[in-house]
């Protein structure tokens, strides 16, 4: 690891110029397309972008994503949570979709304003009227034709293995009427563990699979859906922890 430190070291500080260059670039881009670009799909990809960038001040990160988007969607986009790699990971795909994340990265100076400008939703954990207010939001992008994109575990472990799944993403596709597309992540969790301040080189795909359709499916049928999500990426995965 030590052998990495340099390298990580000088990654941190472009990590820094980058950003400190990218949101006054986002807000300009904000500030021309917002009569227009009700999804903010030009500021939101700008950021994604950026996310890839980011990826590139450490060279030994070898990241790929594993399939290709199906057809136009919107979709509700779950994927399993192992590490906050996990984002730029899946910054790499193509296709702009609104995150659904936990209210405190909307608080950090700069990142947080970035998030804001996406248009990308915040949501504060263990509060039922900030959770409504986030489905509503993710509703209307849906409606909109804007997929959104959820990690069902709500958080991630210590050692990188699959958590539970919650319901909320899977209700707000049957409630919304839209499929939910699952995505398989595998190798983040080396490259950026949880609680540790440096990043260690990896292997890591994001493996986008088969759209799960919602047709006749009710609200009640949330907890079955959840669960037939959770084994498809299971079956992906390299190895799962019991539930």
């Amino acid at each position: 690891m030590r052998s990495y430190v340099p390298v990580a070291a000088v990654g941190y500080v472009l990590v820094v110029l980058l950003l400190l260059v990218a949101l006054p670039v986002q807000a300009l881009l904000l500030a021309v397309t917002a009569p227009f670009d009700r999804n903010r799909v030009v500021a939101g990809r700008f950021l994604r972008i950026v996310g890839v960038l980011i990826t590139k001040t450490f060279p030994p990160w070898r990241l790929t994503v594993d399939g290709r988007w199906p057809g136009k969607g919107p979709y509700v986009v779950v994927a399993n949570h192992q590490s906050m790699l996990d984002i730029l990971l899946l910054s790499h795909i193509r296709k702009e979709m609104k995150w659904v994340a936990k209210e405190e990265l909307f608080k950090i100076p700069w990142i947080g304003w970035m998030l804001r400008m996406t248009g990308d939703i915040a949501v504060r954990r263990g509060d039922p009227e900030s959770g409504g207010e986030a489905l509503a939001r993710a509703k209307a992008y849906l409606a909109r034709g804007m997929s959104v994109m959820m990690f069902p575990e709500g958080t991630r472990s210590t050692k990188g293995t699959m958590l539970p799944f919650k319901s909320g993403a899977f209700r707000l596709a049957i409630e919304a009427g839209v499929p939910v597309l699952p995505i398989a992540v595998s190798g983040t969790a080396h490259g950026m563990p949880k609680g540790g301040p440096w990043v260690r080189p990896c292997r890591a795909t994001a493996k986008i699979l088969e759209p799960v359709a919602i047709e006749g499916a009710r609200p009640e049928d949330a907890t079955k859906l959840r669960d037939a999500v959770r084994e498809r990426i299971a079956a992906t995965l390299p190895t799962l922890p019991p539930p």
